[in-house]
């Protein structure tokens, strides 16, 4: 009985750490750390004339990986979306939680989309997130990606009222 309670609390103890270690492990691949010299000192980076605006009006992007490009599509759907926004906390129990990789040209128009986590229970959720999606584009031009591919979870309520994990308020704690 003592050795499991003792191997319980190891457990315990070590949850944390597997858990820093794991999120050490989702860190950039060494082909896209910014390089430092030999010596370990880190190097500025290069100074350049941000592009200029997209043509037609389109809003600019410059984000310089596609998890900075999340937050401007995601305040894009937010501005284009207002009264389909769940505003505060979201209820414990969602309706439906769907995640979508969502693949964009130079220009923010939107070449390719695929469900991650398809919210197969509610095809009419997973019909609604669709042409949410293609009525936003075009969304910012990335500018500095030339073209992005980026992953967004949608947050359903049963009220038909959305957020995106990227912007949300976060979750209720009771039931």
């Amino acid at each position: 009985m003592q050795t499991n309670i003792d191997l319980s609390r190891r457990l315990t103890r070590a949850l944390p750490l597997t858990l820093v270690a794991l999120l050490a492990a989702c860190s950039l691949p060494p082909s896209m750390r910014p390089s430092s010299p030999a010596d370990g000192t880190p190097t500025a980076p290069p100074t350049a004339k941000p592009p200029p605006p997209a043509a037609d009006g389109v809003k600019t992007s410059y984000a310089t990986d596609p998890r900075s490009y999340r937050r401007d599509a995601a305040t894009h759907l937010y501005s284009l979306n207002t009264g389909r926004i769940f505003v505060g906390k979201l209820p414990p129990l969602l309706y439906a939680v769907g995640v979508m990789q969502v693949e964009l040209d130079g220009r923010g128009h939107v070449r390719h989309f695929s469900w991650l986590r398809a919210p197969k229970h509610a095809p009419e959720v997973m019909a609604e997130i669709e042409r949410t999606v293609r009525r936003a584009a075009p969304f910012p031009a990335p500018a500095r990606l030339g073209k992005v591919t980026y992953t967004e979870t949608w947050l359903w309520d049963k009220s038909g009222r959305f957020q995106l994990d990227t912007l949300t308020e976060g979750q209720r704690s009771e039931l």
